[in-house]
């Protein structure tokens, strides 16, 4: 599996139609990762790699997304992705959580175990 390119239109229809309601109602029935990144960006050249690999690693228990900020600004500005990259991490149940900043392996699983899967696990 690979990570899956993620619109605008996309996330309203697949985790949440932000322009209908402000509360959050994730749609999904897996967790999912979202990486806001921009094709210049060195950080996120970097961790690209990384995030392929834990779609393999995860294949079925999550999904892993890759938003780019320069194409879906609406989407950017909404969650006010200032930096880049940044991480949404979607839990199924609870409120997301955003991470700026390229993060290591094992930060990556640990978000993973203890947010993403503990409730699927």
């Amino acid at each position: 599996m690979a990570t899956i390119k993620l619109t605008t239109e996309g996330f309203k229809e697949k985790f949440f139609d932000f322009t209908k309601t402000q509360e959050w109602a994730y749609k999904g029935e897996k967790p999912a990762i979202i990486d806001f990144y921009a094709d210049w960006c060195g950080p996120c050249k970097m961790i690209a790699p990384l995030l392929e690999e834990l779609s393999d690693e995860y294949a079925g228990k999550l999904d892993i997304y890759k938003c780019d900020t320069e194409v879906e600004q609406e989407l950017s500005s909404v969650f006010g992705i200032r930096s880049i990259p940044s991480m949404l991490f979607v839990p199924v149940g609870t409120p997301p959580m955003m991470q700026a900043g390229a993060l290591p392996k094992d930060a990556m699983v640990d978000i993973i175990h203890k947010e993403l899967l503990k409730a699927t696990v």
